[in-house]
Order: structure tokens, then C-alpha cells, then sequence
């Protein structure tokens, strides 16, 4: 497990300049209240969310941009006219700072990941026990 320098998503926001610390933070604000119930933790340095025994979102600030990690294919595929505009690799998204955080389209991928993780929780409780 890797070493975290952040002990919470505060201290991680804190350590951020200004423009970004305000960017992080409306970013946060639309994740939690997409996810009510999930675990805000750090992992891998990032600020993450737990959620139904997985990660359900990471993000972080850069030097030009923010972003969103865990993408899947299926919101990829789901929200692709919504993330045109952005720039899309790996389960990554990229939001420049030169334009508003779209706070409801951050919503709604979150929401759409917490469904995700639902259903492989469902899935794996419903599986055969191997032995």
C-alpha cells in the first residue's frame, strides 16, 4: 500500500494553490453529494471515495487541469456526447481549469459509478462459495 503524505482530503485540498483548493473543492461538494454514504479516504496520494467494498471515484488538481480516475467503459460509453469536450484516456477524465467544473456532469458519473459498484457487490454476494 502506498504511503500517503495527505491524512485526509482536507489536508490534500490545504495543500493546493488557491485557484485549484476552490476548483477541489466544488469538486468534492458534487462527489459527496452524488454519494452520500460513501467513505472519503486517501489512496495513492488521492482523494478517493469508498463505496459497496470499492473505489467508486479518485480526483486530483494539476498544474492545468483536474481530473477524474476510475472510468469505466460503460460511462465512458454512456456520457460520451457530455465528455466531448474534455480530454478521455484509461478511466481518466481531464477538466482544463479554463472552464467551469461541470458540477452536474460530475454528479451524475458519480451516481452512475455508485450503481456500478452496486451491482458487482450484488453480483459477488450472489456467486457460488468456492470451497
Amino acid at each position: 500500500m502506498a504511503k500517503t503524505a495527505f491524512p485526509s482530503v482536507d489536508q490534500y485540498l490545504a495543500c493546493q494553490p488557491e485557484a485549484m483548493r476552490s476548483v477541489l473543492r466544488r469538486v468534492r461538494s458534487a462527489i459527496r453529494k452524488a454519494l452520500p454514504g460513501a467513505e472519503e479516504v486517501i489512496s495513492y496520494q488521492l482523494p478517493a471515495y469508498k463505496l459497496h467494498g470499492g473505489r467508486a471515484l479518485y480526483f486530483a488538481g494539476w498544474k492545468r487541469h483536474y481530473a477524474l480516475y476510475l472510468g469505466t467503459a460503460r460511462f465512458v460509453e454512456e456520457f460520451k456526447n457530455d465528455l466531448a469536450p474534455y480530454e478521455v484516456s484509461k478511466g481518466t477524465i481531464r477538466f482544463p481549469l479554463s472552464r467551469p467544473v461541470p458540477v452536474k456532469l460530475i454528479e451524475r458519473i458519480a451516481k452512475l459509478r455508485a450503481k456500478e459498484l452496486a451491482e458487482e457487490a450484488k453480483a459477488k454476494a450472489s456467486a457460488p462459495k468456492k470451497r
